[in-house]
């Protein structure tokens, strides 16, 4: 692939911006050798991509990457709301990196936690298809004191939720404290976890997914972001025991 159309597709600007880009030599090797107009990348060769510079800088994760965020409270998963989004966590190029970034899946603005976003659009469809069963698993704070009896309605598979006429596939949840617990669900359903302990009478004060399938945030900081590996994504595909909720 030409070196200008790589480029270009990942943000850093429109062909006559980053064609201006390469002839003031700012498009190096790690070398320090200059790249030009006509120069070409070959993307299946990790090595030589990894060896490019922009602006003294690591070139940014080629097409088919996959991002781990930890989202804050406040932001949205969106493209067009004028409120702050989860883009704006990321570099501001990625918002014009063709194709596009988008996220697998949604956070609702006050859950915190796991957030994916990826460009490769048959990895976002597979983690969010139902009959691939990707577990969330959430840690959640509660306005009450837990029933007692929380564990056994959520693992039963009968929950009807308000509005719905298909009870929940069976949910576990482990208690954390008098007020906290944590959940682990094998489907996702518009504000499932909320809906679920309203169900029982409390409300949810505080929602953070901290898994999905295998794969934990681990130390990513909150609204810091990192580029998932081969290894990484495969542990989204390995169920956690619903039991525990985590691996």
């Amino acid at each position: 692939m030409k070196l200008l159309k790589l480029l270009a597709n990942l943000g850093y600007g429109s062909r006559k911006e980053v064609t201006q880009m390469l002839k003031n030599g700012w498009v190096t090797t790690v070398d320090g050798l200059t790249l030009g107009v006509d120069a070409a990348v070959d993307l299946a060769d990790p090595a030589a991509c990894a060896a490019i510079r922009v602006d003294d800088e690591v070139l940014d994760p080629l097409p088919g990457v996959v991002l781990m965020l930890n989202k804050p409270e406040g932001y949205t998963c969106s493209t067009k709301d004028q409120v702050r989004l989860v883009y704006d966590l990321l570099p501001p190029r990625f918002r014009l990196r063709k194709p596009v970034l988008s996220t697998v899946g949604r956070l609702d603005r006050e859950t915190a936690g796991l957030l994916l976003l990826t460009d490769d659009g048959l990895l976002l469809h597979r983690v969010i298809a139902p009959k691939t069963g990707v577990r969330k698993i959430y840690e959640v704070d509660l306005a009450e004191d837990l029933r007692g009896d929380e564990a056994a309605l959520f693992a039963a598979g009968s929950l009807l939720l308000e509005g719905e006429e298909t009870p929940l596939a069976p949910a576990g949840l482990v208690v954390l404290g008098p007020r906290q617990a944590r959940v682990c669900l094998s489907e996702g359903r518009y504000h499932q976890v909320r809906r679920m302990f309203a169900a029982t009478g409390n409300h949810v004060q505080r929602l953070r997914r901290i898994g999905l399938g295998g794969l934990t945030l681990g130390a990513l900081a909150e609204g810091e972001w990192c580029v998932l590996d081969r290894q990484d994504i495969e542990r989204i595909f390995a169920a956690p025991p619903m039991e525990t909720g985590l691996p």
